[in-house]
């Protein structure tokens, strides 16, 4: 069956590093998109970004342009999520997701059940 497992969540100070991963299995990782979501505090879900299985660049939410990189390892069926100059308010839960559109997480298909990020000094 299909399967998303995240792992990497933790603590980190502000300004510090994180590298999220999404090991896949039960489908056809190279031929999917795929994408990151957050759970904030007190907030609903939030698109963070998404790859496509075409190979093109990742697209990102606003907030986290130049500090996250989202990428996709095909031969190990992982996505990864590379978080650098982290902010408190980057503090949440973090999902993976195979979708149908990069862009948009109400066309996901699958969900990994998270991994938590805390960032705090």
């Amino acid at each position: 069956q299909v399967q998303l497992a995240e792992s990497g969540g933790g603590l980190a100070q502000p300004g510090g590093s994180l590298r999220l991963s999404c090991e896949t299995s039960g489908f056809t990782f190279s031929g999917s998109s795929m994408a990151w979501a957050r759970s904030l505090p007190g907030q609903g879900l939030h698109w963070v970004g998404g790859i496509s299985d075409t190979g093109g660049d990742p697209l990102y939410v606003d907030a986290v342009k130049g500090r996250f990189t989202i990428s996709r390892d095909d031969a190990k069926n992982t996505l990864y999520l590379q978080m650098n100059n982290l902010k408190s308010e980057d503090t949440g839960q973090y999902f993976c997701a195979k979708v149908g559109v990069p862009t948009a997480l109400n066309t996901a298909q699958h969900w990994g059940r998270g991994t938590y990020v805390h960032v705090s000094s």
